[in-house]
């Protein structure tokens, strides 16, 4: 039986939602969020360290450049945190996660369906191994190393992300307000760094189930995972994750009818991405640490605009709706090579 929460499914043959509700509620860790960020800081500090000493060494690329860290530190380093883990298969939602009903999911659900239809219908690029995806956005992030949340600048971000189907030791580049930095393989990977969470090729991306109770149990089993946060949180935020590549529209659709099926997810009525454009909003709440984490759409054509991430209580690095980070996609392609600008644009 697959015991993860599917109240959002609207097929009458699965009943693993009406399962899940007659369950008792799972037990709620209530681990005080200036703890979990606390953990990150020190993580990041320690990643700082790390490539002072080793600069060819590269964080893993799948999480978007956030509070936590700045351009040279793309994600959380699963591989130098303790605790983390892939859940290889066990899809039982860990201790604290939400469980979401029928009432509170239909409304996100009915708008992730039209979301994801409209990605769908969208034309599929022609991709060669040997090209590189690019993303532009305005980025927005808060330092917290002053033991407050302090949010910096907006500024600009530029990623190219090679998208070679084999294992590369070179994976792309970033330019952030001007400074640029050279993707190697992460650490551990020498032979390269393959295609997959931290490196999500156009071809890997293909690859991934389509139908989207398979692809949740996918990103169940293969989301990394740390103790201080919601498991569906893990799962939402490596979906958000992606939302920014170049990707088969069929996947893209996927993607979101499988959030839809994530305990916990809600519209966000008043959700703005890092340039202040507001949307449709889709949220989901991580309740052991006191953070939300926000999806905003284009109001007609249900493109994806950006997201935001912000408190949810008071705690020692900020009051409530204190921002923690945010980004404004505006332009997700491809080029022929790392540096390169779309045809007709200048650096």
């Amino acid at each position: 039986m697959n015991s993860r929460t599917n109240s959002a499914s609207p097929e009458p043959s699965d009943d693993r939602g009406e399962i899940a509700r007659l369950l008792p509620a799972p037990a709620d860790w209530n681990l005080p969020p200036e703890q979990y960020l606390h953990h990150k800081d020190l993580l990041m500090r320690h990643i700082d360290r790390d490539q002072a000493a080793t600069p060819a060494r590269q964080a893993p690329l799948w999480l978007r450049p956030t509070l936590l860290a700045p351009v040279t530190a793309l994600a959380v380093a699963a591989i130098v945190t303790a605790g983390i883990t892939l859940n290889d298969g066990d899809r039982a939602p860990a201790a604290g996660a939400s469980s979401g009903t029928a009432a509170d999911m239909q409304p996100a659900s009915a708008l992730l369906h039209r979301i994801s239809d409209a990605a769908g219908r969208r034309d599929a690029p022609t991709v060669r191994g040997d090209q590189f995806s690019y993303v532009m956005k305005k980025v927005r992030e808060a330092d917290l190393s002053s033991g407050k949340a302090v949010v910096g600048p907006l500024h600009d971000y530029e990623l190219w992300l090679s998208q070679n189907p084999e294992p590369v030791k070179t994976q792309g580049m970033i330019r952030s307000d001007g400074e640029i930095t050279r993707l190697n393989a992460e650490l551990g990977d020498t032979a390269g760094t393959p295609a997959g969470f931290s490196r999500p090729t156009y071809e890997w991306l293909s690859s991934l189930p389509t139908d989207p109770d398979e692809l949740l149990d996918y990103l169940y089993a293969k989301t990394s995972q740390t103790d201080d946060r919601e498991r569906d949180q893990a799962v939402f935020e490596q979906i958000g994750d992606l939302l920014d590549c170049v990707m088969p529209p069929r996947t893209a659709a996927a993607l979101y009818r499988a959030a839809a099926k994530v305990p916990g997810v809600t519209e966000a009525p008043q959700a703005s991405d890092a340039l202040g454009r507001k949307g449709l909003g889709i949220a989901r709440i991580d309740k052991k640490n006191g953070v939300v984490t926000e999806w905003v759409f284009h109001p007609e054509n249900f493109a994806y605009l950006g997201h935001s991430t912000r408190l949810t209580k008071d705690t020692p690095y900020g009051e409530a709706g204190t921002l923690l980070d945010s980004s404004a996609l505006l332009k997700s392609t491809l080029v022929d090579k790392a540096g390169q600008l779309p045809d007709g644009e200048k650096g």
